[in-house]
């Protein structure tokens, strides 16, 4: 009886060595490209600092101070919740009706599968660059059909400060919405078969078997994708940036454009730090209280 269990507890001492090993680099990595920049970009909010000059001055909490009552940071991070929405509202739905039905179409629309997703295959920089020329008042497809259509042409929305937010956010939706679509795809494809076939033999149609046996079947995937939309869009930087670059007159300034203008082009390395932290914590908080929100749903 010793023995076994002296064997038993050394098999447990060499697997969480083993273990151990393994995990150690792990650790590093995490530590050096995640725990680490987070703190040293909290430090960094604490100084005002050129990033360029060796003295960094301390000043204590007078970035977070200027944070509090800067309005155009809540004006960047409104915006991004107006992303956030819009992209689950539209993005989510369109993705779960366009994986449904290449679902069922089985292998004959394999092909339609693979153009759906091109878009999602293109750099955002690429994109950006399209859909800026897409939407160029001149010699953009927009105004072009305008024209044909007997209108004046001319139509400018990346320059109108109310529709130039909702402008890009198409141009996102476009993008993303074929990762959701391949993400749904596998989360329709992990439902047993057996299930599809016992509803079609009691009589159910397409969309009854959709909305009582498919859509309830894949709560943990949606859940997932609400979480991955509303992170990706509170980080949004790149397609923004390279359409509007914030503009007109900040309507679609966002938290890490903003970020961005303050440490790299005005060069105020500590106040961008502070902003890079704000966003960290501002997406965390949101991100768990979604979870919560959502967990809370599925236990009552």
């Amino acid at each position: 009886m010793n023995a076994t269990r002296s064997l038993a507890n050394n098999k447990k001492r060499s697997t969480a060595i083993v273990a151990t090993v393994f995990l150690i680099p792990v650790f590093f990595f995490i530590t050096v490209f995640i725990i680490y920049p987070i703190a040293d970009s909290f430090w960094l909010s604490l100084h005002q600092w050129n990033g360029i000059s060796s003295d960094r001055n301390f000043i204590g909490l007078e970035n977070w101070k200027v944070l509090i009552t800067d309005n155009v940071f809540y004006k960047a991070f409104f915006n991004n919740i107006i992303i956030v929405i819009l992209s689950i509202i539209v993005q989510l739905p369109i993705a779960m009706a366009i994986a449904f039905l290449l679902d069922t179409g089985g292998k004959r629309l394999n092909i339609l599968k693979m153009v759906y997703f091109l878009p999602m295959l293109m750099s955002s920089v690429a994109v950006g660059f399209l859909f800026r020329y897409a939407y160029d008042p001149q010699f953009g497809i927009i105004s072009a059909i305008d024209t044909m259509l007997g209108g004046e042409g001319m139509i400018d929305l990346l320059g109108n400060t109310t529709y130039a937010i909702y402008a890009v956010i198409a141009v996102i939706c476009w993008q993303f919405i074929p990762f959701y679509m391949v993400y749904f795809l596998a989360g329709l494809s992990s439902i047993p078969v057996e299930l599809y076939e016992a509803a079609i033999i009691d009589g159910a149609t397409r969309g009854q078997y959709f909305w009582k046996i498919a859509l309830p079947s894949m709560k943990g995937t949606i859940k997932s994708a609400v979480v991955l939309s509303l992170v990706g869009s509170l980080k949004y930087f790149d397609l923004i940036y390279v359409m509007t670059q914030g503009g007109p007159n900040g309507a679609t300034e966002l938290m890490a454009t903003y970020m961005y203008k303050n440490a790299f082009q005005t060069m105020k390395m500590g106040y961008g730090s502070t902003i890079a932290f704000a966003m960290f914590v501002v997406i965390t908080t949101i991100a768990l209280v979604t979870l919560k929100a959502i967990n809370g749903k599925e236990e009552a």
